[in-house]
């Protein structure tokens, strides 16, 4: 019904910038909540950026100052802007999102992306 796609991941040097892209399509009606997560290998997943459908935003303290997260609601897209990486932030990013399906619900269905793996060498 809803798909999730994120594009933007590959590998950049240490010092460097990536943007990453999330776009949803289906049947939307609107989105809430949008965010970002990562997982490293042998860590869990935690997520690192959140946005609401108002554009208020929050971040982990180990990406605040570095990433910035945006959304453009008219394209149910959302940006991560990934400037001053380091080595520590190579994961799969995946992108998580809270869709409304008809217009009389107010709660959104949770959807997950495939991930696109940032690799940020040294």
């Amino acid at each position: 019904q809803v798909q999730l796609v994120e594009s933007g991941g590959g590998l950049v040097q240490a010092g460097g910038s990536l943007r990453l892209s999330c776009a949803a399509s289906g049947l939307i009606v609107r989105i809430n909540t949008m965010g970002w997560y990562r997982q490293a290998p042998g860590k869990q997943r935690e997520l690192i950026a959140g946005i609401t459908s108002g554009g208020v935003t929050d971040y982990n303290d180990s990406v605040k100052g570095r990433f910035t997260i945006s959304r453009d609601n008219a394209k149910n897209t959302m940006y991560l802007q990934m400037n001053s990486l380091k080595p520590e932030d190579t994961a799969v990013y995946y992108c998580r999102c809270e869709v409304i399906m008809t217009p009389s619900n107010f709660v959104g269905t949770p959807y997950w992306g495939k991930g696109t793996l940032v690799t940020v060498s040294s």
